[in-house]
């Protein structure tokens, strides 16, 4: 019998395997650390409508946003059972998370709260997502007048913010996709393309790299650039201009989101000199976080750099935001955050310097808490870029 051929190595640039897909083990286990979290919080449980902490704790997101009832109620000691409209259960029982739960449908034209009361304490008081519909709120308060609720981002503010290891892949994932779209877009015409041109072949980029959502592609100009969520418009870019490119979406689910500021054709001294400025703040903010530290310290840090410059009244957002399965989601990295840094947290660090009528400068990279630091997972050159 002839030797089994060797096996075939692929190529060193073949894009590397999708990380496997979570299981219902791992979303068993999430739906348990929400109902202990919830106890620890004093709340009776949590009642979760469609949106990123339903994706994060079932897997199951629902294929429209619909007025009908949707609804996990997660409670320490209980089952998680999710209440679903019937003709919405298939899709429901098909989600990866689904083994891990209970399901129990309604019809159209019978009660929903009905179905849902009898799953709650009627005296208890329950964290409810911040996706949930008012309507629906106001409905099961009608019928168990007795519980009381107050808003997870609120009571729970950190049940998605530390990720584990699996998550950290996917969003370490996520950020190399982004650096090889910003890479690419260095090699297109700016000078006499319109801002909207720009931000199309960033999206472009972004779906050619992975990303299966593109959720923002900021284009800002010379003095749209002072504007730090200008949507990308018909102005014509021109020769001098410095340009904030603020891109990022969902890869594998989880998000992406990076800053960097180039310059088309040489920039003046002032321009190299903010450019600097937000360099060094960047760099600061990167070198605060550590476990133990409150996230308030990361954005003192890299303040503190802008205003010894002289620009600290054009510093005019919070230094950073937590991401997941969300680009904006809890720990905010802004003074008055006392709670401490965490292994496994994900969030921004993106100082910027907007100078009104003339131009802006930001740079941001997405950065995980390891052990005993920091860790960028976005990693091209912080230095001013010249495009043409």
């Amino acid at each position: 019998m002839p030797a089994a051929p060797p096996p075939v190595t692929p190529p060193s640039d073949a894009p590397p395997a999708a990380p496997p897909p979570f299981t219902a083990d791992d979303y068993r286990a999430r739906m348990a650390r929400a109902a202990d979290a919830a106890a620890g919080a004093g709340l009776a449980g949590l009642l979760v409508a469609p949106g990123p902490d339903l994706v994060h704790l079932t897997g199951y997101r629902p294929t429209a946003d619909t007025e009908r009832l949707t609804l996990l109620v997660v409670a320490a000691g209980r089952d998680p059972v999710l209440v679903v409209p019937a003709l919405e259960a298939p899709d429901a029982a098909r989600a990866a998370g689904a083994p891990a739960l209970t399901l129990r449908d309604w019809t159209d034209g019978t009660d929903p709260y009905g179905v849902t009361a009898p799953l709650l304490d009627p005296a208890g008081r329950f964290g409810v997502s911040d996706n949930a519909w008012a309507m629906h709120l106001l409905a099961l308060q009608r019928a168990l007048p007795g519980t009381s609720y107050a808003a997870l981002t609120e009571a729970l503010p950190m049940l998605r913010a530390v990720k584990d290891a699996r998550e950290l892949e996917r969003i370490a994932a996520a950020g190399a996709a982004a650096d090889a779209a910003y890479e690419e877009i260095l090699k297109v015409e700016f000078a006499g393309r319109r801002e909207t041109d720009v931000a199309a072949d960033l999206a472009r980029l972004l779906r050619e790299h992975g990303h299966s959502q593109v959720d923002f592609t900021v284009v800002g100009s010379g003095p749209n650039g002072a504007d730090p969520h200008h949507e990308a418009d018909e102005r014509v870019i021109d020769r001098g201009d410095m340009v904030v490119l603020d891109f990022g979406g969902l890869k594998y689910g989880y998000g992406s989101d990076t800053t960097r500021t180039v310059h088309v054709g040489e920039p003046t001294a002032e321009e190299r000199r903010v450019h600097e400025v937000v360099r060094a703040a960047q760099q600061a903010g990167f070198e605060a976080v550590r476990p133990g530290a409150a996230c308030q310290e990361v954005d003192r840090a890299a303040r503190a750099v802008i205003a010894d410059a002289g620009y600290g009244a054009y510093f005019i957002h919070r230094t950073g935001h937590g991401i997941g399965v969300t680009t904006h989601e809890p720990p905010y990295m802004i003074e008055g955050e006392e709670r401490p840094m965490v292994p496994g947290m994900c969030f921004s660090v993106e100082p910027g310097v907007y100078l009104p009528g003339r131009f802006g400068v930001r740079i941001e990279d997405i950065v995980t808490v390891t052990e005993d630091s920091g860790r960028r997972l976005n990693n091209t050159p912080r230095e001013m870029a010249i495009v043409e």
